[in-house]
């Protein structure tokens, strides 16, 4: 029988542990702070940004917000990002993305401290995670690819030499968890499929584990994976229903995968509240690295 990963129940372990770490910062008269900047109104990112305060509120960091109009110039969100940088209230923060059409948002991104990086994404940090290959990282880490794989430790699974097959080259994920994937403390072997790979499926049969992230609804079918694969879903897509009458969020992953596969995430309920926790552990982390 396969095992469902349950991102929810590892999310919320994770998420005690880091209220007993801020109330401990607390205590020593320090406290952790996530900021957030929205450019606009987009209900997507409104109802993203309001996840995430409410997700500090349950383990006791405070929340900055600041928000800009969608007509904000690039010197108005330039300006929002300086404030947050030096305010001491803030110990890390985001920029919620996509920025309005015409703002150059690798520009912005290349404003933010470092060391207030909560999304681990500035070109400083992800350029540690290059270059340090051996031993550990104390820079801010990549949300979503550290959610993946502290969601496979969880569940015992060991990716010392296996052969990870990758679907999508996104910055997000596809591209980031492969510098994750392959450091001497995973040593895992792999392999970035995109566009332009010519078998993608002849990739996938070889493939321990399929980490799916191309945002492509349904892509990984039984046919293309080998019995006892490791199936990771971090597709979404909005797919109409015609039954329902209404869309619903799909993943990359058929369902039908799942009995052949040894483990899989369940999408919803599998990699996103690894996400949103492992946020959180950037930003208590960085409260914790200025102690």
């Amino acid at each position: 029988m396969s095992t469902i990963i349950d991102g929810k129940r590892i999310a919320a372990g994770i998420k005690t542990d880091l209220a007993e770490r801020v109330s401990r910062l607390k205590a020593r008269g320090i406290q952790p702070g996530l900021g957030t900047l929205l450019v606009g109104s987009d209900p997507g990112s409104m109802k993203y940004v309001a996840g995430k305060h409410a997700d500090c509120q349950e383990v006791g960091i405070t929340s900055v917000k600041k928000e800009l109009p969608a007509d904000a110039s690039f010197d108005d969100i330039a300006a929002a990002v300086r404030e947050l940088n030096e305010d001491p209230a803030c110990t890390g923060f985001i920029v919620q993305l996509p920025l309005p059409k015409g703002i150059n948002e690798n520009a912005i991104i290349d404003m933010i401290d470092p060391a207030k990086d909560a999304d681990g994404m500035h070109p400083y940090n992800l350029g540690e995670l290059v270059l340090h290959v051996r031993g550990d990282i104390s820079t801010p880490l990549p949300c979503t690819p550290r959610g993946v794989l502290e969601l496979l430790d969880a569940y015992d699974i060991d990716l010392n030499g296996k052969e990870v097959c990758v679907l999508g080259r996104g910055i997000t994920i596809g591209r980031t968890i492969g510098l994750m994937l392959t450091r001497n403390a995973v040593n895992a072997t792999v392999t970035l499929c995109h566009t332009g790979t010519r078998d993608a499926a002849d990739h996938m049969r070889r493939a321990d584990v399929i980490v799916a992230a191309m945002g492509s609804a349904g892509f990984v079918t039984p046919d293309k994976i080998k019995d006892g694969a490791v199936l990771v879903d971090v597709g979404v897509s909005r797919v109409y229903d015609e039954e329902a009458g209404r869309y619903r969020i799909k993943g990359d992953v058929d369902k039908a995968c799942y009995d052949k596969a040894s483990a899989y995430t369940p999408n919803p309920g599998g990699v996103g509240p690894m996400t949103r926790a492992m946020l959180l552990a950037n930003v208590v982390e960085m409260a914790e690295r200025h102690a």
